[in-house]
């Protein structure tokens, strides 16, 4: 098919699913996130929504968590493409390091909240089962991790809009093959 990029040059199907599952997954944690946090600790609401959205954002985090772990494993094993040849030396050196950061954070922000969880303790989900408990209970400890927990997801959330916004420079001011890397069928 004309237009389409050679495939040593596009990420593996199994790749390209494990980065829109765990996009999906980023963009419902968010917001999912800062709804509870709000109903919970901000307008002191603890009905059946705000535990619903703790349990959803709680399984979602633990499921994600292990998703990177898989993810991980896969990139390691496997690797990546080679660069687009059209970047420079600093654009590769950043698009790298975002990498990475966002697999960091993907990795230690759903464990913190496991932990701050464990912690405080709150690992119930959806009034079916448990969580297993990283730590015996430690309410002021689970605030200080919850907290961090906070701050490194919405640093999470900042770098992952960084990145969305790199893509899509490339693809719409650029018109190099970046974006095609991760979606091979766009022009």
């Amino acid at each position: 098919m004309q237009g389409e990029m050679p495939a040593a040059r596009v990420y593996s199907p199994i790749a390209r699913t494990l980065h829109w599952v765990t996009v999906a997954a980023v963009l419902a944690m968010i917001p999912v996130g800062l709804i509870m946090s709000y109903r919970g600790n901000v307008l002191n609401i603890w009905d059946g929504l705000t535990n619903g959205l703790y349990s959803a954002h709680k399984l979602t985090g633990f499921l994600l968590l292990w998703l990177m772990a898989g993810r991980l494993a896969y990139r390691l094993l496997h690797g990546a493409p080679p660069d687009e040849p059209t970047l420079t030396w600093w654009q590769k050196a950043a698009s790298h390091l975002v990498h990475w950061l966002l697999y960091g954070l993907l990795i230690v922000v759903p464990l913190l909240g496991w932990i701050g969880v464990s912690l405080f303790p709150a690992l119930t989900i959806f009034d079916l089962f448990d969580l297993p408990a990283l730590a015996k209970p430690n309410e002021e400890a689970a605030k200080r991790v919850l907290d961090i927990h906070g701050k490194l997801a919405l640093a999470t959330g900042a770098l992952a809009l960084m990145h969305i916004g790199a893509a899509l420079h490339h693809y719409l001011i650029l018109k190099d093959g970046v974006m095609r890397r991760m979606l091979p069928w766009l022009k």
